[in-house]
C-alpha cells in the first residue's frame, strides 16, 4: 500500500506514459491521463485568471509583477488536516507549486515520470477528487512557472532538455525550447514577464526571451551543472545560482561577461549546493548544501556569512532537502528525514520548532510557500503526494 493511502485523495494507481517523443505542440487532451474530464479546471483558471487583480501593469507590459503579501507567521498555528493530503502525480516529486492565486488553492507538481499535475484543493468532491494529470514530458520535470499576469500560462522544464507552455486557454502545451542538454532549473526575473530564465548540466544560465521568440546568449557561470535560480526583489538585476560545483555565487546581470563572468560574491559548501534562494525582502541567501550545512548571507552585500548544522542526506530515491522561505526574512522551512519539516530562525541560526503530524507517512522534501497566503505551506513526497499546512 503506498504512503497515505489510508487519508489521502488524488491518484489511486501509477499512470503509464501515453507520450512518444515530439518536437511540436502537444495538445492538452494528448497529454492528459486523467480518468475524469478536464474541463473544470480549465474553466476554473481561465476565470480566476480573467478576474485577478493581483498583478500591477499589464502582462504584454515589461513593467508587470506580481503584489505579494509579506508578514510573519505564527507557528504554533500551522495545522496539516487529513483533506489536505493528496497524492498528485505518480512518483518522486522533484518540484511543487502554488498558484499566485487568493480566488483558488491550486497547486501543481512536477514528477520524476514527465508528469505535470494540479491539485485544486477547494474541489474535492468533484470527479479524480480535484486532481487532474498530465505527462508533456518523457523525462523528470525539474521546474514549473506559473506567469504572473495570466495564470492560464504555465512553464515547465524537464530532463529532456524542452522548455514547454501550458497555454490552457489554447489548451496545447507549447514547445518554447528544445536542447540535447538536460533543464535542471528555471525562474522568471521580477518585473519582466517576457523572460524566463533556465539552466543546465553544463553550468550554463540561458534566457528565453518572448519578444524574440528564442534562447539569447547563454552564460557560462559555473563548472559543473547549476541546481537554481533565483532573483532578489530587492534589485532585480541581482541572480543567485547553486552548483554541484560546491558553490552558490551572487551575479549582477548587467555586468555578467559572456566570456568571462564575475560574481559579486561566493559561497562555498564541501560538496553540492542543492539550492539558493533570496528571503523575501531580498536581503538575505539562503543555501542548501549536502555536507549537512545550510548557510545563510546576510549584510549590505551579503558579507555575513554563517552556516547553521542541519542533517540534508536524504538517502536513496529521495530528492535532495532545499530550504526554502516562509512570508517573511524570519523563518526557513526545510524537509526532515524523521518525516518531519524542521523551522530555522535566522535569528537565532538553528532549528526552533518542528511541523509534526500523524497524517505525514512520507518524508517531504521539496516545498513551497503560497505566495498571498501567510501560513499556507506546501511539501511533496518521493511518492508522489502533496501535504498542504494552513493556519487554524
Amino acid at each position: 500500500m503506498p504512503p497515505d493511502a489510508s487519508i489521502a485523495g488524488g491518484l489511486k494507481k501509477a499512470k503509464t506514459p501515453k507520450l512518444k517523443p515530439t518536437l511540436g505542440p502537444i495538445s492538452m487532451k494528448d497529454a492528459y491521463c486523467g480518468d475524469a474530464t478536464d474541463q473544470n479546471l480549465i474553466e476554473s483558471v481561465m476565470s480566476v485568471s480573467k478576474n485577478s487583480q493581483l498583478c500591477s501593469g499589464d502582462e504584454n507590459e515589461n513593467s508587470g509583477h506580481p503584489i505579494r503579501v509579506s508578514g510573519c507567521v505564527d507557528l504554533g498555528s500551522l495545522r496539516l488536516e487529513p483533506e489536505n493530503v493528496a497524492r498528485v502525480v505518480p512518483g518522486r516529486i522533484l518540484t511543487v507549486r502554488f498558484f499566485p492565486s487568493t480566488d483558488m488553492k491550486l497547486v501543481a507538481a512536477g514528477s520524476e515520470f514527465g508528469h505535470v499535475g494540479f491539485w485544486n484543493v477547494d474541489a474535492r468532491n468533484e470527479d479524480g477528487d480535484g486532481i487532474y494529470l498530465y505527462q508533456p514530458h518523457l523525462g523528470p520535470v525539474t521546474g514549473i512557472v506559473v506567469h504572473p499576469c495570466s495564470l492560464t500560462k504555465v512553464y515547465s522544464s524537464c530532463y529532456d532538455g524542452f522548455l514547454r507552455l501550458m497555454d490552457v486557454e489554447k489548451e496545447m502545451f507549447v514547445l518554447l525550447y528544445s536542447s540535447n542538454d538536460a533543464i535542471l532549473s528555471i525562474s522568471q526575473r521580477p518585473n519582466d514577464v517576457k523572460s524566463l530564465y533556465f539552466c543546465g548540466a553544463q553550468g550554463i544560465v540561458n534566457m528565453w526571451d518572448e519578444r524574440a521568440g528564442k534562447a539569447l546568449t547563454p552564460w557560462v557561470l559555473h563548472e559543473k551543472r547549476i541546481n537554481t535560480i533565483d532573483f532578489s526583489t530587492a534589485n532585480t538585476n541581482i541572480m543567485a545560482t547553486s552548483s554541484t560545483d560546491g558553490t552558490a555565487c551572487i551575479w549582477d546581470l548587467r555586468f555578467v561577461d559572456a566570456v568571462k563572468p564575475n560574481f559579486l560574491k561566493t559561497v562555498s559548501h564541501k560538496s553540492s549546493v542543492q539550492s539558493a534562494y533570496f528571503s523575501p525582502s531580498g536581503s538575505c541567501l539562503a543555501t542548501t548544501g549536502s555536507d549537512d550545512k545550510v548557510g545563510l548571507l546576510s549584510g549590505a552585500n551579503f558579507e555575513d556569512t554563517s552556516m547553521i548544522h542541519y542533517q540534508n542526506s536524504t538517502g536513496r530515491g529521495i530528492a535532495a532537502f532545499r530550504a526554502i522561505w516562509g512570508w517573511d526574512d524570519s523563518y526557513l522551512f526545510v524537509g526532515s528525514v524523521k518525516r518531519e519539516v524542521d523551522v530555522i530562525s535566522t535569528a537565532k541560526r538553528t532549528s526552533i520548532t518542528t511541523l509534526r503530524s500523524p497524517h505525514i507517512s512520507a518524508i517531504p522534501s521539496r516545498f513551497d510557500a503560497h505566495p498571498y497566503n501567510i501560513g499556507m505551506l506546501a511539501g511533496a513526497t518521493n511518492g508522489g503526494y502533496v501535504y498542504m499546512w494552513s493556519t487554524c
